[in-house]
């Protein structure tokens, strides 16, 4: 399976703004954009601080497009047929992209609190941790449907990680559009998430509609 395997704070620095790959190490004091002063906000690289130049139409579509890709932890290939889906479902593109992006297991499986990243619970999931309406189910990238029940595997609960786990389960809030089971370590998916349920950065979908457009 392939995946990025480089530093990630490399890839925040690289965009300009958090993009929350780290988990609790994104709302410290040790993340790079904010832990010097002054701050590291700029690109990384010999001449990362460079005098800017005004960016193209492409420049910027492209940046926003990668933004996207890199929040959700999904490479080029994969957020290519992400997008070709948006398109066939027809209505708003850009909101269709996000709304398939949050159905995807592993962001449900974080959303739903089991993991502190996106890349830890992609993690978790490939190795078999989760079903989907009883099924097992490890593909990070299978989308979920409205009543869909994801559930801790019965084997599962007796790792360390899971021991206690509803005890975290109950400090974490899960958006609106999943409803919660704490003690059975499980949760069902009330509806596909609106434009307005979907909680991210200020990303201009329009943009990644016109880089594909082209």
């Amino acid at each position: 399976m392939a995946r990025y395997t480089g530093p990630v704070c490399r890839l925040c620095r690289r965009e300009g703004m958090k993009l929350f790959l780290k988990g609790a190490r994104c709302e410290g004091p040790k993340c790079p954009i904010v832990q010097q002063k002054p701050p590291r906000n700029f690109p990384p690289g010999a001449h990362g601080q460079r005098r800017t130049r005004r960016p193209s139409d492409f420049g910027l579509q492209l940046r926003e497009k990668q933004k996207v890709r890199r929040f959700y932890g999904v490479l080029e290939t994969q957020f290519r047929k992400h997008y070709g889906e948006a398109v066939r479902r027809g209505g708003v593109t850009g909101d269709n992209l996000l709304q398939i992006l949050e159905s995807r297991l592993d962001n449900v499986v974080y959303r739903m609190g089991f993991a502190d990243s996106r890349k830890a619970a992609r993690q978790i999931v490939r190795h078999g941790h989760f079903t989907v309406n009883g099924r097992k189910t490890n593909i990070p990238s299978f989308l979920v449907r409205p009543s869909d029940v994801i559930s801790v595997r019965t084997e599962s609960r007796k790792r360390v990680y899971f021991q206690d786990f509803s005890e975290v389960l109950a400090t974490k809030q899960p958006p609106e559009w999943i409803s919660m089971d704490n003690g059975n370590l499980s949760g069902r998916v009330l509806n596909l998430p609106a434009r307005d349920q979907i909680q991210v950065p200020l990303f201009n979908d329009a943009l990644i509609v016109e880089h594909y457009s082209r």
